[in-house]
């Protein structure tokens, strides 16, 4: 079983050598010119063989080369009869020197098998399109990348703006599209100023005459040419240029290579040479240098690498390790190559190429002012042009300015005071507008397609006015005015349904080309500079807040006003506390008056509690202290601080009184950008700019304004007039906008006012096209109208005006006090009365209460001791009885007996058996009663029993009296057994009825 496997793997492998087997022998073919390169190919191949290094291991190059023949058809069959039929890896080919389709045939066969393409002298813009030459390469550059090296030179010289003119083919408009490209990026040097192309005019094979184009070109501003043709076409253009004296002094051409030798070159002209693009040997030599590293490379990195096809007749089959061979040769870099350093772009295009500046500088002669050549310090291309050996069009040795100045413009304003105001005029002539007055014409037009009849006319005079006539007055051009279309500033908004962004307002004119110049408010900002040029500024500002003032809303407490209401709180606090420690401090000295051992009257006269505050408070308000004062030393000391406390206190009240009520200035509620109303507004707190204005990109600009922005931008304003309007009516709080306008707002309505500090300072400008020849000298003239006084003298005449000082010079006055400043002090000494009439009744009634308190109190005091006495005599009573009734027991028997009465207060009770105690009522005023006393026990006490008695009034004492009073036919009974004794009776009364001791 096992050799079977082995002989299935056996013929496989034989069926499929190519795939298994490790490839060690290459061959590059070679369509050449001539014996000479074809001899320097083959030594170039041996000479790599010898070289290790620079091949796969084990591996061999084999040449395989042909002659270019001018017939594609012959080419084509050559090249698959005998290059592919070697099996070539790679084709280098050469362009011959008549005739430009044999490397064309080359590239569409080798591409058809993908097989790479190396051209060594084709600079076609053909050979880029990668959609028909699938595998072709080359190590020269093509001809539009010239455009790269014009870009620098027109930088270097400063040329902003060039007229073209290139040919009517794939290498005219490549080289078009290129220039647009490099003109629109930034330099080595980081200049980020683009080159305008002002006009650009093509130039149809065999056209014989080019008059008519060149006349157009020379009512431009550009007197700098560049121009990109054949030889041919190059003799036609010159030639026609020199009839309309274009050539002479002040103009500059840029020629190609192809036309560089014409002998109708116009002296003066600049050209560029690509260096080493005719020495083929070098490139025949990088070229294989290049060709083996990637085999080298590849054959590392890919282990499925096939042989290349051996002949044309497999239409269908597609050598896929060429595919794969070719984009390994476009990442390879010689460093250090014979032309120079080599690389690559995506379109197999050669990469830091270098050229030589010459000079047409005499007829049929030329010579070399500069190079643009790789820097292998910086890896960068760099230009070096040496302007002192440039001979200029004209013979002239300086460099022309490269355009011509218009003495016409068209300028562009905006309505905004008091830079410009604007008066409607029905009639359209200049003379509508009043010249003493210094108003100029200004029409708005309607630049829209729908609504073409809807021009209007104004009359337009002001800051900016003023300034636009010096400037055309000093630098002698002629200017139309008009009125910006939309009435905006400019910014960048969606195009209708595209999604791409575009300029409006004067910005958009300017970059439209509708207008040259723009003179008005316009603010300097990094987005607009990036699309237009600015002079220097005629008045710098920044952004500030307008707002309405706000009426005083604590006119009735404005003396509160000098101290906060901590510091009112802390001085209340501080009179009661200062008062309460001199009680304390008085109170428990031993120099006291409380202390004072022969003092008479000392509670009266001594600190109480009551008098330490009213000493607090009289020396505190300054006034005289008629009652006591502390008597110790140490609250004496307390005392003279709190006398100086007081003064300071007074003293710096007042001084604060008097500039919060005599100096007052009207408040702002906004403290400025930070202020929290803006920075977390509330839904009743609006605040707005002008939308697409430099303040609205100020604010989208920065990050730390990102919320503010998101707040205020639903509320933008189209225009600032609207905006100030809706402040003063109180439908908008907070009005951001140029400090400028503000503050002349605030100076003409003094209930405006601006509120905080500025922030986002800039200046205006006067606004100019990218490249225009006036902006250097508009920027000399603003300067030197700021050097000589005449922006000053216009803030005087348009900004500093009328109400302006007036609202200046009430501010600078001192406001006199009327009774809204002093309102509150009288209401406080009306509040007092109140206060104390409404105290005094309080005392009364209080005092009556008291009055009718100690009344009772002194009754109950009264009482008191009568029962206290009562009691003291009940205590003595009890005492004589228990005296008495111990007399009795002693003497005998005594037995208790129930007498007649009514027993109200206490019910008799006997003791012992001895005594009885009879409680009757009604004692006082009683007749004589006897009692009858029957022998016998139980006997009944009748009234005829008669016993001596004594009656106890509570106030005389004990009185005699004759018998008990009878009350009603009610009768006691004696005990059993009981008799009465008449000799030794005794009666007590008391408070509630009669006692009677008697003995049985």
């Amino acid at each position: 079983m096992h050799w079977m496997w082995l002989m299935c793997l056996l013929v496989v492998s034989c069926a499929n050598p190519s795939r298994t087997a490790k490839i060690t022998n290459f061959t590059i073919g070679a369509v050449l010119n001539d014996d000479r390169h074809d001899t320097l190919f083959r030594e170039a191949i041996t000479e790599l063989n010898s070289d290790y290094t620079l091949l796969p291991v084990n591996a061999t190059l084999h040449s395989a080369s042909m002659r270019l023949d001018p017939n594609p058809i012959r080419t084509a069959l050559k090249m698959c009869n005998y290059l592919i039929a070697q099996q070539v890896y790679a084709v280098i080919v050469s362009h011959p020197v008549k005739g430009d389709l044999s490397p064309a045939t080359i590239s569409y066969t080798g591409g058809f098998y993908h097989i790479p393409i190396v051209g060594i002298s084709s600079r076609e813009a053909a050979f880029s399109d990668k959609n028909i030459h699938v595998s072709f390469l080359r190590t020269v550059a093509p001809f539009f990348h010239q455009a790269d090296v014009w870009a620098a030179l027109l930088r270097h010289f400063h040329f902003w703006q060039v007229m073209v003119i290139h040919s009517s083919d794939v290498d005219g408009y490549s080289l078009l599209n290129r220039l647009q490209t490099q003109f629109q990026s930034n330099d080595d040097d980081g200049d980020q100023r683009e080159i305008k192309i002002e006009l650009t005019k093509e130039f149809i094979p065999e056209l014989e005459d080019f008059t008519k184009e060149l006349q157009e070109m020379s009512e431009g501003q550009s007197r700098v040419y560049l121009v990109y043709a054949n030889a041919e076409d190059a003799s036609v253009i010159f030639r026609d240029a020199a009839k309309l004296n274009l050539t002479g002094a002040g103009h500059i051409w840029l020629v190609t290579e192809q036309a560089l030798d014409v002998p109708a070159v116009p002296l003066g002209s600049l050209g560029l040479q690509q260096m080493h693009a005719s020495n083929e040997a070098a490139h025949i030599r990088d070229s294989l240098y290049l060709l083996s590293s990637a085999l080298r490379e590849m054959e590392v990195s890919e282990r499925d690498m096939t042989e290349p096809p051996q002949d044309c007749n497999s239409s269908g089959t597609v050598w896929e390790t060429g595919r794969i061979y070719f984009e390994y040769i476009k990442k390879q870099v010689l460093l250090n190559g014979l032309t120079g350093k080599i690389a690559f772009d995506d379109n197999g295009d050669r990469l830091f190429s270098e050229y030589d500046i010459v000079n047409v500088d005499r007829p049929n002669g030329k010579s070399k002012v500069g190079q643009f050549f790789y820097s292998k310090y910086q890896s960068v291309l760099k230009l070096s042009v040496n302007d002192s050996e440039i001979t200029w069009p004209g013979g002239l040795r300086h460099k022309p300015e490269g355009f011509i100045i218009p003495t016409f413009l068209k300028v562009m304003t905006i309505v905004e005071q008091p830079f410009v105001y604007a008066r409607r005029v029905n009639d359209p002539s200049v003379e509508s507008c009043l010249a003493a007055d210094g108003e100029v014409a200004c029409p708005w037009f309607n630049n829209t397609a729908d609504n073409s009849n809807t021009d209007r006319y104004y009359c337009c005079r002001g800051y900016c006015i003023d300034l636009l006539k010096e400037l055309a007055r000093k630098n002698n051009f002629t200017y139309s005015l008009a009125l910006s279309p939309d009435g905006q500033f400019g910014s960048l908004t969606p195009k209708n349904g595209t999604g791409k962004k575009e300029w409006n307002g004067l910005i958009g004119e300017l970059v439209n080309d509708r207008a040259d110049m723009i003179v008005a408010p316009l603010t300097i900002n990094p987005e607009r500079a990036q699309v237009i040029e600015f002079s220097k500024p005629f008045k710098y500002q920044g952004i500030t807040i307008l707002e309405k003032k706000q009426p005083k809303s604590s006119t009735l407490v404005s003396f509160l006003q000098p101290f906060r209401d901590t510091l009112w709180i802390l001085v209340m606090v501080s009179v009661h506390v200062v008062a309460l420690v001199l009680y304390l401090l008085d109170r428990f000295s031993p120099f006291g008056r409380f202390r004072l051992a022969n003092a008479e009257n000392t509670e009266e006269d001594a600190l109480n509690l009551s008098s330490a505050i009213w000493f607090a408070w009289g020396v505190l308000l300054n006034s005289g202290i008629g009652e006591g004062t502390p008597r110790s030393f140490s609250a004496r000391v307390l005392g003279m601080v709190w006398a100086g406390f007081a003064m300071i206190i007074v003293a710096s009240y007042t001084a604060n009184l008097a500039a919060f009520l005599v100096l007052d200035r009207p408040k702002t509620s906004l403290s400025g950008i930070n202020d929290p109303r803006l920075r977390n507004p509330m839904e009743n707190f609006t605040y707005a700019t002008v939308r697409g204005s430099a303040v609205d990109m100020y604010f989208r600009r920065q990050v730390e304004l990102s919320n503010m922005y998101r707040t205020m931008e639903g509320n933008n304003y189209p225009t600032a007039e609207e905006a100030i309007e809706a402040v003063k009516e109180g439908k908008l709080k907070a009005f951001i906008w140029d400090s400028s306008r503000l503050e002349f707002e605030a100076a003409q309505d003094c209930d405006l006012v601006t509120a905080g500090e500025l922030f986002g300072r800039s200046g205006y400008g006067i606004g100019l096209r990218k490249g225009s020849p006036w902006t250097d000298v508009i920027t000399l003239s603003v300067l030197d109208f700021h050097e000589r006084g005449f922006m000053e003298d216009l803030d005087e005449r348009w900004i500093k005006l009328g109400n302006g000082q007036q609202c200046e010079h009430d501010e600078k006055t001192p406001a006199t006090l009327g009774l809204k400043n002093m309102a509150g002090v009288f209401i406080l000494v009306a509040a007092g009365i109140v206060c104390g009439v409404g105290l005094i009744f309080i005392e009364i009634m209080y005092k009556r209460h008291q009055i009718r308190r100690q009344r009772r109190m002194e009754l109950a005091r009264h009482v008191t001791d009568k029962w206290r006495t009562m009691v003291e005599k009940r205590k003595n009573l009890r005492m004589a009885l228990e005296t008495q009734r111990s007399r009795l027991k002693s003497n005998g028997k005594v037995n208790d007996m129930l007498m007649t009465g009514q027993v109200t207060n206490r019910r008799a009770a006997g003791s012992g058996g001895n005594k009885v105690a009879v409680a009757t009522s009604n004692v006082v005023g009683a007749k004589t009663t006897h009692i009858n006393a029957t022998e016998g026990p139980l006997s009944t006490l009748t009234p005829g029993n008669m016993m001596e008695m004594q009656y106890y009034n509570p106030v005389a004492g004990l009185l005699p009296v004759t018998g008990i009073p009878s009350v009603g036919n009610r009768r006691g009974k004696l005990s059993r057994g009981s008799s009465v004794d008449e000799q030794q009776p005794s009666v007590v009364c008391g408070r509630s009825g009669l006692y009677v001791d008697f003995t049985v």
